[in-house]
């Protein structure tokens, strides 16, 4: 995905609850790996059997 719309993407991220969070990551196509990665930079620790869970 281009940078400045994943840039878009991240903002909106670190500002919504939890289970938007989750929604968000496991519905947004084309994202690489490595964007991937730095949206869980922004998701809580401790929910994140919840994410484990949506992606199962």
């Amino acid at each position: 995905m281009e940078n400045k719309e994943f840039e878009k993407i991240k903002e909106h991220f670190i500002e919504v609850n939890t289970d938007e969070k989750i929604r968000m990551y496991t519905t947004i196509q084309g994202l690489e790996q490595n964007q991937y990665k730095e949206l869980l930079r922004f998701f809580p620790y401790n929910e994140i059997k919840k994410l484990e869970d949506a992606l199962a």
